[in-house]
């Protein structure tokens, strides 16, 4: 079976917000669809690694923020590399309160609050249906995962469903041994790390 088959299905991007406890937590996801058009029910998949699928299941509410092309360059490195574990995703962005969830400030294409349903298992990731309460209005045309994969030279993390390996091993990626960020093709000796702010000397080849 050829699996590359499924590199054509479409994506967008997106950053969920939740509240772990009092504290804002968020992460990048890929998928997201709506189920029903009256009353409209969406779903979104999660990682089971993922530090915000937990703070979602006690919360049982939820942001989404859809990524524009001309949103802020660092959102998907920030919110997608690290784990809001340890890591404070809106420390440089700041946030707003939405119906009790966290929406991180800037320039998205829109706003979505929606309230947990059901989740379902599903091996390694688990698929939240939830129902849409609130939105709000954005700007800028919405980013597509083919985007961010041809224009903006990104790639997918590997709690993402859509993670794939390299196809070419020929181009080398590095790893920043502070935050896990990931920097393909030949790294700049004045690069700095555009999540931690870390310096070239915290980079390592991945093998």
């Amino acid at each position: 079976m050829d699996n590359t088959v499924l590199y054509n299905l479409t994506y967008g991007l997106y950053v969920v917000g939740a509240m772990d406890g009092e504290r804002p937590v968020g992460c990048i996801i890929n998928t997201c669809f709506q189920v029903t058009s009256e009353n409209p029910i969406l779903a979104i998949s999660l990682n089971k690694n993922n530090y915000t699928l937990e703070a979602i299941k006690r919360s049982k509410r939820f942001s989404l923020s859809i990524i524009a092309e001309d949103s802020d360059e660092l959102i998907i490195p920030t919110f997608g590399f690290q784990t809001s574990k340890t890591a404070n995703k809106y420390e440089d962005f700041g946030f707003t309160m939405l119906d009790g969830t966290p929406i991180v400030n800037g320039k998205f294409a829109g706003r979505l609050v929606l309230e947990v349903i059901q989740m379902i298992d599903n091996e390694t990731h688990e698929v939240v249906l939830a129902r849409l309460v609130n939105t709000m209005k954005g700007t800028g045309t919405p980013m597509t995962y083919a985007y961010y994969h041809k224009v903006v030279k990104g790639h997918a993390p590997k709690n993402a469903p859509t993670y794939r390996k390299e196809e070419d091993p020929t181009v080398k990626k590095y790893v920043c041994d502070v935050c896990g960020y990931v920097f393909a093709g030949d790294i700049p000796d004045d690069f700095v790390c555009p999540v931690c702010k870390r310096d070239r000397t915290h980079f390592h080849l991945m093998e």
